[in-house]
């Protein structure tokens, strides 16, 4: 009798298991119904190659080559397709531009996400670009949380929302929504340079070098020469040093200061609006957001302390399409966003005419 119960005991606990199991994996599957994994690889060349001459020591001809530009994409998204989104691709490359990724409010109700990462080099300069967020829309709730990475445009945050949406009219196309966000960031605004000025705005440079372990040396004939930390000759005449040394070594002060911080969050009121408007003739798509108060934190580094008070955040949308006839239509799109001290915008607009 005692194996028998601890036999029907292990029966049922693997029963129970297997409906667990079963639970998982349908939630599983219904999360990731209808998402699209991808990755690609795309390049091409860059600018071409420049050639420098000098005369100093005779002519001499030096070549400045810049290396291929390319990217790499990886990422999962489900998003459901507007009515305006034209899926012409049959892969996902990596390089499509879908400014309504920005909106608050997708097509449909429920969960909807994105995960994207792209290292791009351009013109020879190396990018990490990164955007990631998860979203749920109901009825009368919006809840999100997001990370950007824009390497171009020296941008990077974490964003959570929670706000209340009303619908305006009964069709839903258009509502408010009103809550809360949270953002954590480095500290923008923080000027490591501040310190160094002077009453004239002029910057004691040489004695920061100084400092950051430069060193100057004269030879008692009138002739002088810089040494970066390493030892390395970096300058010798003054000229070079202002315009060429003092710079770099201005670049790595700053950013090596800011590394030495830790992120800041700050904590705003949001207001925001979404209109959605498709036939196949006319489609407007419109979206923004105004953050006019944030919380005082007290902390040194904030960007409340460097403003020295309130400021106004926003970032919005519009994607706009009319088609005149079966020939001819235009179209607008674009977004536009100011976080802190920081100013970011993307845009696309023309003109189509198909010629039967």
């Amino acid at each position: 009798m005692k194996k028998l119960l601890i036999l029907l005991f292990a029966l049922n606990v693997l029963n129970i298991n297997a409906q667990e199991q079963g639970k998982f994996k349908r939630t599983l599957k219904k999360t990731f119904k209808f998402a699209t994994v991808y990755g690609a690889v795309n390049g091409g060349n860059s600018i071409s190659d420049v050639d420098v001459y000098s005369v100093t020591n005779g002519l001499e001809t030096s070549t400045i080559k810049t290396p291929f530009d390319f990217s790499i994409a990886l990422g999962i998204r489900k998003i459901a397709r507007l009515g305006y989104e034209n899926r012409a691709n049959v892969f996902y490359d990596g390089t499509e531009k879908s400014y309504s990724d920005a909106a608050t409010i997708g097509k449909i109700k429920g969960f909807e996400f994105l995960f994207e990462a792209d290292y791009t080099r351009q013109q020879g300069t190396n990018f990490l670009n990164q955007h990631h967020f998860l979203r749920y829309v109901a009825d009368r709730w919006i809840a999100k949380v997001e990370y950007l990475q824009d390497g171009f445009a020296d941008i990077e945050y974490f964003e959570a929302s929670q706000r209340y949406r009303q619908k305006i009219d009964k069709q839903g196309k258009f509502s408010l929504n009103i809550g809360a966000v949270q953002r954590l960031s480095e500290p923008y605004g923080y000027n490591p340079l501040e310190e160094w000025m002077l009453s004239n705005g002029n910057l004691h440079y040489t004695d920061l070098a100084i400092q950051e372990g430069y060193r100057v040396e004269f030879d008692g004939s009138g002739a002088i020469e810089y040494f970066d930390p390493n030892g390395n000759s970096v300058a010798t005449s003054t000229e070079v040093w202002e315009a060429v040394a003092i710079p770099s070594m201005l670049s790595d002060y700053t950013e090596k200061k800011r590394n030495e911080l830790s992120s800041q969050i700050e904590y705003s009121f949001v207001l925001g609006f979404d209109f959605y408007h498709y036939t196949k003739e006319f489609w407007i798509h419109s979206w923004g957001n105004i953050m006019p108060y944030h919380i005082k934190t007290g902390n040194e580094f904030s960007y409340h302390t460097f403003n020295q008070g309130q400021w106004v955040d926003y970032s919005g949308g519009l994607i706009f399409g009319y088609k005149f006839n079966k020939s001819l239509g235009i179209f607008l799109e674009g977004k536009y966003n100011k976080y802190w001290n920081r100013n970011w915008h993307d845009f696309s607009v023309g003109i189509n005419y198909v010629v039967f």
